[in-house]
């Protein structure tokens, strides 16, 4: 099946999966301090997880991935496999390596995404060359000054909290924190599910004139947005609230901020594994089991991994992926920002 010439690349893709009813979730295979292997591996674990109407498109050597696939007794007609000849290193600067690399799988599968022709994009492969991918391929949507990464944890209430920003961007002007408020409020609300998500600006105290002057000229654009209907801000909270549920479901902040919490969570789960402490809870602090960072704020869904991931870790990224795909988040955000 062609596209006819009057219609474009995308109209063609929209209209392939409205008739086969497919999403096509993108996996580089070569990104990871253990590729290609958990990668494959982790695919393989995530066929029976994803939905019948998604299918996983496998970006890397198509000779190594299927020599992991015959080792494991997995079909190769399992995944859409596309061929790429380059890897994106770790130690590559981002913007030189998307340059000189254009059969990487990193830019490769960017390439897919802008194109429709893959409806979102997980790695575990250079985090800078991701963003980069995210933001000059895929491009940020009209009217987000910044885009952010964020992570959803547990609380002791069983209700998820998520987190923005958590590293992206270390320093922030009081009008980017404010449209991480939006953006962290459209997630909780179309991904996790909560009905009028709580936004709230992390400080060092609940009270309004707390803070140094980022956080209280934050405080002031975000209780503006509030009283106009943009999202629920319910103010002001501290650090000691976060892991209750009791104060808020979206916590906003600068990364440098964020990349602090997300640190010490990780370390107070690795402390308590090796005591022997667990429970769902605490599970709930493992990368391996939350998948993967997703950029918000571009024009396509994109999951960052970590780079250690384990094929766990990658089950979970394909399917943090599925995930914002399905729910139709990108279109959420447009519709928010127009």
């Amino acid at each position: 099946m062609k596209p006819a010439n009057r219609i474009g690349k995308q109209a063609f893709f929209d209209t392939w999966r409205t008739i086969y009813n497919m999403y096509r979730i993108g996996l580089d295979v070569m990104g990871g301090d253990f590729a290609p292997e958990a990668a494959v591996l982790g695919a393989i674990m995530a066929l029976e997880a994803v939905g019948d109407e998604s299918r996983i498109v496998l970006f890397g050597d198509k000779v190594r991935i299927r020599e992991i696939l015959d080792r494991e007794g997995c079909p190769h007609d399992a995944f859409d496999i596309v061929p790429t000849t380059q890897v994106v290193e770790m130690g590559d600067h981002p913007v030189r390596a998307l340059q000189q690399k254009p059969d990487s799988s990193i830019v490769v599968g960017f390439k897919y995404l802008a194109e429709g022709k893959i409806d979102g994009f997980a790695s575990a492969g250079s985090t800078g060359a991701m963003m980069v991918g995210s933001t000059q391929i895929v491009r940020v949507i009209e009217r987000v000054i910044r885009p952010t990464i964020s992570i959803v944890i547990p609380t002791i209430a069983g209700r998820p909290v998520m987190i923005l920003d958590i590293g992206l961007n270390v320093d922030c002007k009081p009008d980017v924190l404010e449209q991480y408020a939006l953006i962290g409020s459209i997630y909780a609300e179309s991904v996790l599910g909560l009905e009028r998500p709580r936004v709230a600006l992390l400080n060092i105290g609940a009270e309004s004139t707390k803070g140094n002057l980022q956080a209280k000229a934050a405080y002031e654009l975000m209780q503006l947005g509030g009283e106009a209907g943009k999202y629920n801000f319910v103010g002001n909270i501290e650090a000691s609230h976060i892991f209750t549920s009791k104060v808020a479901d979206v916590v906003v902040c600068d990364g440098f901020v964020g990349n602090t919490v997300l640190k010490l969570s990780e370390g107070l789960y690795a402390i308590n594994a090796k005591k022997g402490h667990t429970d769902s809870f605490w599970e709930g602090l493992n990368y391996e089991n939350t998948g993967g960072t997703p950029v918000l704020g571009i024009n396509a869904p994109v999951v960052i991994g970590h780079g250690k991931s384990t094929p766990l870790a990658i089950k979970n990224m394909i399917l943090s992926t599925e995930h914002a795909i399905c729910t139709n988040l990108v279109a959420h955000l447009k519709e928010a920002f127009r």
